[in-house]
């Protein structure tokens, strides 16, 4: 993993992990015990998700650098359809509060995608690939370029 994309990650899934934190704290206090293994479990899912993205298009930039955009677009969409039949499976269970399971799985979801909006801004990430030493310096005239 590059520095960039730790960091990214990083960047990313704190500030998820903490409101996810937030999310189980106000879902026990509502909700119960129930409310806060489903906030719990519906942070996980998406940090788990999201995580499992961020690396797939890692490996994607590296071994296919023209796919990336599409393929960046296809796995967020790909995402947030999961995401929606995770909710759908799991609306009538008894394992845990459902409500407190898609407010948290939401809540969670638009943070991460906001930090990693963020982070993405923050990063100084060189767009061009700086050339080598050899190809800057001048040629002295009438030599062969």
């Amino acid at each position: 993993m590059q520095s960039n994309d730790a960091r990214m990650l990083t960047h990313t899934a704190v500030p998820t992990a903490a409101v996810g934190a937030l999310a189980v704290a106000v879902a026990a206090v509502l909700a119960g015990g129930k409310g806060a293994i489903g906030a719990a479990v519906g942070t996980l899912v998406v940090v788990v998700f999201m995580g499992i993205g961020v690396l797939v298009l890692q490996r994607t930039a590296r071994s296919l650098p023209q796919l990336f955009q599409a393929m960046g677009l296809m796995l967020y969409t790909a995402q947030l359809l999961l995401l929606l039949v995770f909710v759908a499976l799991f609306k009538d269970t008894t394992l845990f509060d459902p409500k407190a399971f898609a407010a948290a799985l939401v809540t969670a979801t638009l943070v991460w995608i906001a930090a990693q909006a963020r982070a993405h801004l923050k990063a100084k990430i060189l767009y061009v690939e700086p050339g080598s030493s050899d190809a800057k310096k001048p040629h002295a005239a009438g030599t062969a370029a």
